[in-house]
């Protein structure tokens, strides 16, 4: 597949694709080290090989960030005390963009994604809290909230996650560089809670469960400055008008999110 790719000499590489979700890596960590280690270092080889103008790589800010990263987290301030092999491989990653980069001086940049949410993503096993949320309150079901809600997250919809992105496939002050691209604010899991179980008229309220063993960052919040001086990135959509477009998605599509939903 890569070689059929890459055959077409490509001028830009977005490199989005991964094996994902933490538990996901937990339950599957060679699958894990296969998919985001050699994949990675594969599509780099091709990505040289063709000369593109631009390798820009999906790695994930809620990752590499440790207990021992300040907060709001900087670009600088990256952690080699992880906790699941997905945050692993993603740090994992940078190093193989960043060895290309200065052996080859292929030119790459590496996008640290928050919290990515929007319309289009399926509810399942290893999928995100809003799609799971939406998928059981639109069910009738409590929310299972995974601590006491108090924990925030730096949830950035999608569009503003592709601005970004579109910026450092142009942008030459962005290459060989690191950059968070998040909301810049952080929300509480249980408003998000609320917020959900209002919009889909849920009356069955949120059940608090066990915190899973990994799952140790008790907030998440993103410095944007970097990418606001290199990128001119701004976020644009309100926490609450993105819910309220991934609400109306799942609505117009739920014969088929209730087929393709994965528990």
């Amino acid at each position: 597949m890569l070689k059929r790719v890459f055959k077409e000499k490509p001028d830009y590489a977005f490199h989005l694709a991964a094996h994902f979700a933490n538990q996901n890596s937990v339950d599957n960590p060679e699958t894990d080290l296969m998919v985001n280690g050699m994949g990675t270092s594969k599509v780099l080889e091709y990505a040289n090989l063709v000369g593109v103008k631009r390798f820009v790589y999906s790695s994930s800010g809620c990752g590499v960030y440790g207990l021992d990263s300040k907060m709001p987290f900087e670009e600088h301030d990256i952690s080699i005390s992880l906790h699941t092999p997905y945050q692993v491989t993603k740090l994992l990653g940078e190093l193989y963009t960043n060895y290309f980069y200065n052996l080859y001086d292929l030119p790459i940049v590496n996008a640290r994604f928050f919290n990515v949410y929007g319309p289009g993503e399926v509810p399942g096993k290893y999928r995100n809290v809003i799609p799971n949320f939406f998928y059981w309150a639109m069910n009738k079901r409590a929310l299972p909230i995974t601590g006491d809600g108090t924990e925030t997250r730096d949830w950035t919809y999608v569009d503003d996650i592709i601005n970004g992105l579109l910026a450092m496939g142009i942008k030459e002050e962005a290459v060989g560089e690191a950059i968070n691209l998040g909301s810049g604010k952080e929300h509480r899991v249980i408003d998000l809670a609320n917020m959900v179980n209002e919009l889909t008229d849920n009356e069955a309220g949120v059940i608090y469960v066990e915190r899973r063993d990994w799952d140790v960052k008790t907030r998440l919040l993103s410095s944007i400055e970097k990418a606001k001086k290199l990128l001119n990135y701004q976020p644009q959509m309100e926490f609450e008008d993105g819910l309220k477009r991934v609400h109306e998605w799942f609505v117009e599509n739920w014969e088929h999110i209730t087929r393709s939903a994965e528990f």
